[in-house]
Parts: structure tokens; sequence; C-alpha cells
């Protein structure tokens, strides 16, 4: 399944915690003044969007006409022909924000007071508020049948329904550790969540019950996703940085995936970024990771999934593109 290959390329003099990769696109950010947009098959950097002086970026989402970002208590746009808008004009005027999501017309905001904030992006206002959890909302998806999903620092993920402002469940992990990335698969109706303890979680959204946990790390998990409209396998990764692609109807690790850390297959040049080709490594079963020298794993701290692809971030000037055999 794994190619023993994987693009690490340089691309900012400061450091990088988030991605988010649609439409053969991925935008990077997070840790520097700047988000940039750049094309997975030339490595090249099509378009850079500043963020203000005076505000630090949180969390951000794309589709093809813009990107929305989240910087701290207020909300950023800026179209892909360069023109930015923030709003509302004061900070402060609600809850600190955590996360956001994007589906068009509405972003969603995850806040520190537990409420999931809704912006319309055209008439720039707060639509509805939404209480979803007694503490914190740390992360969150959307469907495209307008349900919000949002996990909560206090170990449990509520589903709302966008229109109606309804909660339509109420999902809950066993160990009660806090929620700390959530996707939802639309085409399985499954629920997938990780945990600050190492757990994955997934329940059925039609029976609102769990179906599989495994404890996959004795660390946080910081990130999950799957390629849209694969039923088949989950990518994760965490603080302890190992990429583990599991088996989406039963929570088998199907593989559990590092970068040799040795001289590069090669290395190349252009005027965006500085592009190394490593070798990948198939860990075995009986690996003990903590053994594994940390130069070797960095912390993931986001990853995307795409076609035969997962592309990601590290907390550092790098960002990694691992290859597969699917």
């Amino acid at each position: 399944m794994f190619t023993k290959r994987s693009h690490r390329h340089s691309s900012v003099e400061s450091s990088l915690s988030r991605c988010r990769m649609k439409m053969g696109l991925l935008l990077t950010g997070v840790g520097d003044k700047v988000m940039r947009l750049w094309s997975l098959d030339s490595y090249k950097c099509e378009e850079e969007y500043y963020i203000p002086d005076t505000a630090s970026l949180v969390d951000f989402d794309f589709d093809e006409s813009k990107i929305v970002g989240l910087l701290g208590s207020r909300v950023g746009i800026w179209t892909r022909n360069g023109k930015r808008s923030i709003f509302p004009s004061r900070e402060g005027t609600f809850s600190k924000g955590l996360c956001v999501r994007y589906i068009d017309p509405d972003a969603v905001i995850g806040c520190e007071d537990g409420t999931a904030r809704v912006f319309d992006m055209y008439s720039r206002t707060c639509s509805r508020i939404i209480k979803m959890h007694a503490g914190p909302v740390t992360c969150l998806a959307l469907s495209d049948d307008e349900l919000i999903l949002s996990g909560s620092s206090l170990g449990s993920v509520s589903i709302s329904d966008l229109a109606s402002d309804q909660r339509v469940a109420r999902l809950r992990s066993t160990d009660s550790a806090g929620i700390r990335t959530l996707c939802f698969n639309p085409c399985s109706h499954l629920v997938f969540a990780g945990t600050t303890v190492g757990y994955t979680y997934c329940w059925d959204l039609r029976t609102m019950k769990s179906l599989w946990e495994t404890r996959i790390s004795s660390n946080v998990l910081y990130s999950l996703s799957y390629l849209r409209s694969d039923n088949s396998t989950l990518a994760v990764g965490g603080i302890d940085g190992v990429l583990r692609v599991l088996n989406q109807n039963t929570g088998e690790v199907l593989s559990r995936c590092l970068i040799d850390d040795e001289r590069p297959i090669s290395s190349t040049r252009n005027m965006h970024a500085f592009i190394e080709k490593k070798k990948g490594i198939r860990l075995p079963e009986d690996a003990e990771v903590d053994r594994i020298p940390r130069t070797c794993r960095p912390p993931i701290t986001c990853l995307s999934v795409g076609m035969k692809k997962v592309v990601t971030a590290h907390n550092s000037k790098y960002i990694r593109m691992w290859k597969f055999n699917m």
C-alpha cells in the first residue's frame, strides 16, 4: 500500500501548523503572517494572502472563490483576486473562536464559550448562535445537508441542524477525554473523532451508536481525515509524528508510516520552495514508537487527504506529501 516516497518542501521562514487540500490545491498557514495556496502538481505557490499585523490567524477554510480565516474574534475573507475584508470591525464582539469551517454561504465558528456562531459571508453578519457544549468547541465538521458536528474539550460530539438550530444528537466517548479532531463521511454516515489521549472513535449517525473505538497512541491526536467519496480508509496524525491509516469500518490500523531521516533521494529548488524526496518507512506491528528518534517523527499538527496522497503540516517550515499505492 505504501510507496517508499515522500516529498518535503520548505515553504516559509517561520512555522505553519494548518493545511487544507481541495481541487488539487493546498492552502497552508497559521504560525506565519501569510497563507499560501500551492499547486500539488508543480509544488509552486499560486497565491499569497497576508494576515494583518494586528491579527493572529487561528484556523481557515476555503473553496474555489474565497478563503475564510478565523482571526481570534473576527473573520477574514480573502477572494482569489486578492481582495480582503475583515469583520466585525472591532475585536471582542463575540467569544474567542477556536476553529472554523465553511460551506457557502455560511462560515461556522466554534467558540470558547461552547457556541457555534454562523456568519453569512455575503451580508457579513452573524445569522445564528447555537449552543453546542458546556465547554469550548475544539473542532468542527459540516455536512452538505446542513448538519453542524462539533467536538468539545469535555469529551462529547454534538450534532445540530443548521437550518432549525435544533440539536439532533449528542455522542460521547467512553474515556471522557477531550475531542481534538473530527470528521464526517456523508457516504457512510460515519462520524470519526480523535481525542487528547490517543483514542479514535467511530459512530454511525443513522443509529447514533458507537461502531468501534481503538487507542492508536498514548498521546494527543491532532488531525484525521479521509478522501471524499472513499469509505475504506482514514488517515490519522498526532503528537507522536506517526501517520496511521485505519480501516473506516473496523478501526483496524492498516499501516503506520514515518519518513526516513537519512540523506534525501533527491532535492530540487524552484522560486517558491526547496523540495526533497525521501523514503517512506512502514513500521512493523511490534515497533515501539517511543524508541524512534523524534527527528524522524515531528508532530503532525494537521493533515489533508487527496487521491493517493496525504499532506501533513508539522508546526515547522516544512510540508510533507506522502504518496501511496491504493
